[in-house]
């Protein structure tokens, strides 16, 4: 009890209904360039867009080719590497990437006279900090070697403070919420993924990763973002202690509304300008007689969710997205956390488009098979699951709501997103990928971002299309027999503590 009364402020909050948005008239299974630009142009009105050619962009499938096209890149980094995770793990193949970082910069730093390259991490203070070895430890020799081109930055929520940070064992810390967004940038290449950096990751932990090459102002702006984040952050020195920036509120020392304030002008600071310039470029563009804004054939909208730090762009855009999805499109949703928020789940429920949610069975569960109380998460989402397939055959809803589970032996399941399919098309024409999970962590507790991909470009509609048809591929449709089996079977304490703790997970 006492442990739920320290964390009743942080408690799912009641969420609002979402707000009903009229949908653009002629939009609905709008095809060709016009068609495209009308169905997402209000994507522009809320969030930078940035118009990149479709050709530049390349959907990583495996997570050896995630590891191997970030160690290669970081290899042929000239100015910048930029890398933010949730934490780097200590493992062999974790410290060979750490021994590229090391040869980018010794090599910069021995040809030139002034070190060109500069390398900036972020992670998150308490899952960096776990343990004797951890992810600080694995970067300090980088730190020491390389003090004026490598910067470490320890986000730390300003939710876990006071009493609760005594008290909170530090395996559960993260709980109350943590530095979560996934963005690994080399010179002007992006790769947008939901990975950590961590072996599982790197080899049999199945996620998503999208590359994207030659895209100098998105770069620019997901490094910007980085920086502000960073510069809000924990500053990890070469003797392993840390330090806020001079001016800057402590995370947990300092006033919660002050840090709140001051790190929500910085991060928008850089959205704002971002939106701003790509507007004034378009505009320019229109002027000089260049480029149409349909003429370009992919658009990316990058999305960012810091509910503690009240920026929810991501929560904003995805609710019109599945507001706007009608009986003319099909969605198909994935998420290795199944969770949705009520927000979400009414949408899913209440509009007419057809939804194929792919989630992970019990034993591609990150937490399966895991000690003590976290061994029982699994069954959670079993629970949740259930409830949530309930709801769809209460409501008659089986034919156009279905859900499928990931099954692939020895391999677990991290993949997040969405790809959506407008009427008579048979690839997707946008999807969102990055690390939320459209669950109440995402939503309410963590620093989240991915981006909105549309896209014309017919070559990135198949890699899209195949890599959805890969996941789903690996599934089993959900029905009444899949609770029937022994392994689904919840205990009744974890039935009755889920909606209590659905919030932290």
């Amino acid at each position: 009890m006492s442990a739920v009364l320290l964390l009743a402020p942080l408690l799912a909050q009641a969420e609002p209904a979402p707000r009903h948005v009229s949908r653009p008239t002629g939009s609905a299974g709008a095809q060709g360039s016009d068609g495209l630009c009308t169905h997402f142009h209000w994507m522009a009105e809320q969030v930078p867009a940035f118009r990149v050619p479709g050709a530049h962009i390349k959907i990583l499938t495996s997570p050896d080719q995630f590891y191997q096209a970030m160690k290669a890149r970081i290899r042929t980094a000239q100015r910048r590497v930029v890398m933010a995770s949730l934490y780097l793990g200590t493992g062999q193949l974790e410290q060979e990437l750490v021994d590229c970082m090391e040869e980018a910069l010794q090599h910069s730093k021995e040809n030139s006279h002034s070190p060109g390259l500069k390398v900036s991490v972020l992670l998150d203070y308490t899952r960096g900090s776990r343990g004797q070895i951890n992810s600080r430890t694995m970067l300090l020799p980088l730190l020491q070697r390389f003090s004026s081109q490598m910067r470490v930055s320890l986000y730390h929520t300003p939710d876990l403070r006071g009493l609760l940070r005594l008290l909170v064992p530090q395996r559960f810390n993260e709980t109350i919420g943590v530095q979560h967004i996934k963005v690994y940038l080399f010179d002007d290449s992006i790769i947008i993924s939901g990975a950590n950096l961590s072996d599982s990751y790197f080899t049999n932990r199945q996620d998503r990763y999208v590359l994207l090459e030659r895209c100098g102002e998105l770069a620019d702006f997901f490094s910007e973002l980085v920086e502000a984040v960073g510069d809000v952050s924990l500053q990890l020195q070469p003797d392993d202690s840390v330090t806020m920036l001079e001016g800057m509120v402590h995370p947990y020392k300092g006033n919660r509304q002050d840090f709140a304030a001051a790190a929500r002008k910085r991060i928008m600071e850089v959205v704002s300008s971002a939106q701003v310039r790509q507007q004034l470029l378009r505009h320019r563009s229109k002027e000089e007689g260049g480029m149409s804004e349909c003429e370009e054939d992919t658009w990316v909208f990058p999305l960012v969710q810091m509910k503690p730090l009240g920026i929810r762009l991501d929560e904003q855009v995805t609710q019109r997205l599945l507001t706007d999805a009608g009986p003319d499109s099909t969605v198909y949703l994935t998420s290795g956390y199944f969770n949705l928020t009520r927000a979400y789940m009414r949408l899913v429920l209440g509009t007419g488009a057809r939804y194929r949610i792919l989630t992970a069975s019990p034993e591609v569960n990150g937490f399966f098979g895991a000690k003590g109380v976290a061994g029982a998460i699994p069954a959670a989402y079993i629970h949740i699951a259930r409830q949530f397939y309930n709801q769809v055959c209460q409501l008659g809803q089986q034919d156009r709501v279905r859900l499928h589970e990931y099954h692939r032996p020895q391999w677990t399941f991290h993949a997040k997103g969405l790809w959506y399919y407008l009427q008579g098309q048979d690839r997707p024409c946008l999807t969102l990928i990055g690390s939320p999970n459209f669950g109440y962590r995402s939503v309410h507790r963590d620093l989240e971002a991915q981006i909105a991909i549309a896209t014309e470009n017919e070559e990135l509609q198949r890699q899209l299309q195949e890599e959805q048809e890969m996941l789903y591929r690996r599934s089993s449709e959900v029905s009444d027999s899949t609770f029937q089996q022994p392994d689904r079977h919840v205990k009744l304490w974890v039935k009755l503590v889920t909606p209590l703790i659905k919030n932290f997970f």
